[in-house]
């Protein structure tokens, strides 16, 4: 895991693999985790609703990046936001977008070096409790990563590609010449493709910029079980004498 509280040095070449498993080639993909690999619109009605104690359903649908749709202006958004990561941790129990954690583990398998890229420390408070909570919550989602790196400025960590649903981080991403796959949220509806609407998009599209970079897409060993489930065997509960608790 890359030290959060270290943004002095931006992450290296990515054709450099001097920090990659020796004789394997990678091709690294940069991965946003809200509105991504979580569902930060979700988790944050959730808080909302609770905070004003009303049904979350009366909260209209997300169509723009700061909520103002729920009353919030840019200070209010930033006062909610603080007290749904350190009250009510909303970090620690967002919840995951479907296909995620599966769609990264079959492309980290195909030779993909997964490094997540979040801007959660973007107010100075609350660091702690936010890289843990995160941490945590991709432990408990089975999410696969070789990189975390927590920084606004994406284009510093010089991925071959990124997925990212926000349109600064797009806009910023693309005019630095990166290849960067759209997540499909409401409120970025305006920006180019390509496109991913759902996880098996996001394989789809990486697994083509392999291809079309020339970048050997790696097949799993005939027999093998899935990398979700080896992990999910090997981190489960032991017996004393070494059995897997069922």
């Amino acid at each position: 895991m890359s030290d959060p509280t270290d943004r002095s040095e931006p992450v290296s070449d990515p054709t450099d693999r001097s920090d990659a498993p020796p004789g394997e080639s990678w091709f690294i993909l940069g991965v946003d985790l809200d509105g991504v690999c979580g569902d930060h619109t979700e988790a944050f009605r959730r808080v909302v609703s609770a905070e004003r104690a009303i049904d979350p359903d009366t909260l209209v649908d997300q169509t723009t990046w700061n909520f103002h749709e729920w009353g919030l202006d840019d200070d209010g958004f930033l006062d909610m936001h603080r007290r749904a990561v350190l009250e009510h941790r909303m970090f620690r129990d967002m919840p995951v977008i479907e296909g995620c954690a599966d769609a990264l583990w079959r492309l980290s398998d195909a030779g993909v070096w997964i490094r997540l890229i979040t801007h959660r420390l973007y107010a100075n408070w609350g660091h702690a409790v936010a890289v843990g909570d995160t941490v945590a919550w991709l432990d408990a989602s089975g999410i696969p990563y070789r990189d975390l790196c927590f920084l606004g400025n994406k284009p510093q960590v010089e991925a071959h590609a990124y997925v990212d649903d926000a349109p600064h981080n797009v806009a910023a991403l693309r005019a630095e010449g990166n290849d960067v796959i759209v997540f499909d949220q409401p409120y970025n509806r305006s920006l180019d493709g390509p496109r991913a609407r759902h996880w098996n998009d996001v394989e789809a599209l990486v697994l083509e910029l392999m291809v079309s970079r020339g970048v050997a897409v790696q097949s799993p060993f005939p027999g093998l079980d899935d990398a979700r489930s080896r992990l999910d065997r090997a981190t489960a509960p032991r017996r004393a004498d070494g059995e897997t608790v069922t």
